[in-house]
């Protein structure tokens, strides 16, 4: 049974790299649409939610009862329209993170000798919600959440224009033990990380390093709003050729996670709004091993990675939009033209 569930992701992801097209708001439309017209009256009932619904809000990265679908009431016809729409709005990258990060469940039911009728680490207890009517030309948004993966999508006009909060994480960090011994899903946020921490001299240390301590969890949770953090850290500006190289790859491995056409556009506004504006912040451990934390932000971003828990081996990150998760900043904007036409 658990060796079919690790299977079911795994043959998707295979199938739908080799059926993958670029995605764009309108694409997304069609396969949400698609995965709704799968659906019983019922289910599409539990799966479908308004734009406006608070719901849409209503974003965790922990195991909690969640409203909306999960993978145990599809059948396999749903189970692909599913992983189709998840595959579109993802790049290569952030599809095999998030591939890994659910396949992790199947390591943690073992980890913690839980029955096989137990199905609190179950990689089939992932939810998809769809908020709105999938257009090409009004507001819609769907939501993709479970244990350590919640990925917040907000299309407006055939445009994707929001694909934050995004929350990714994996426990165990690195997989010490069984078939998967050696996996470790988020293992470029960690050595870029400590690589750019390590490259800094004892004055830009002392300047990104805020405490000695990791915080034990990421600062932001699961909040609606995300803001600044303080201390902000060690500015780009201060960073050398190479170490500014870095940041760079170390900013890129969050933003290529989503689909191509997106991360792009989402590139050029943290760009629009200035790289020298951008700061690295770090707590807690100098050598991998030990917990560690850090930050990256600027104007309209904030990424957060912490590695604290279960003796610094679980990781959660997280990237938020500072202007405009859930697509809010787009949509007021859509809005206040709408009622100028009036």
């Amino acid at each position: 049974m658990i060796k079919f569930k690790m299977l079911l992701f795994g043959i998707a992801m295979a199938i739908s790299v080799l059926t993958a097209i670029p995605s764009s708001g309108q694409n997304l439309a069609k396969k949400a649409e698609a995965f709704l017209n799968t659906l019983s009256p019922d289910l599409r009932a539990k799966a479908q939610f308004s734009f406006g619904d608070a719901e849409r809000f209503n974003w965790n990265f922990v195991p909690i009862a969640r409203r909306g679908p999960s993978f145990r009431d599809f059948d396999e016809k749903q189970k692909n329209a599913a992983i189709s729409l998840l595959r579109a709005s993802l790049s290569d990258q952030g599809y095999q993170k998030v591939s890994g990060i659910i396949e992790l469940e199947n390591v943690l039911k073992v980890l913690e000798n839980r029955a096989l009728a137990d199905n609190h680490r179950d990689p089939m207890n992932y939810h998809l919600s769809i908020f709105g009517e999938p257009s090409s030309s009004k507001e819609w948004g769907w939501r993709f959440e479970g244990h350590h993966i919640s990925l917040n999508f907000s299309s407006i006009q055939g445009v994707l224009v929001s694909a934050t909060p995004s929350f990714l994480g994996s426990n165990p960090g690195t997989v010490n033990s069984g078939v998967k011994k050696g996996t470790q899903i988020l293992k470029k946020e960690m050595e870029l990380g400590f690589l750019l921490l390590n490259s800094l001299n004892e004055v830009q240390l002392k300047k990104t390093r805020f405490a000695e301590k990791a915080p034990a969890e990421i600062i932001t949770g699961n909040s609606r709003k995300a803001s600044l953090l303080s201390p902000p850290g060690i500015q780009f500006t201060e960073l050398n050729a190479s170490q500014k190289k870095i940041f760079m790859q170390l900013l890129d491995v969050y933003i290529r996670n989503f689909a191509s056409e997106f991360s792009g556009k989402f590139l050029a506004n943290i760009q629009k709004a200035g790289l020298d504006n951008l700061h690295f912040a770090w707590a807690g451990s100098l050598t991998p091993g030990g917990g560690h934390y850090y930050r990256i932000q600027g104007k309209v971003l904030l990424i957060e990675y912490d590695n604290t828990q279960n003796n610094s081996n679980h990781v959660h990150t997280v990237v938020r939009d500072l202007m405009n998760d859930f697509g809010e900043d787009v949509l007021k904007g859509h809005y206040q033209k709408q009622d100028h036409h009036h």
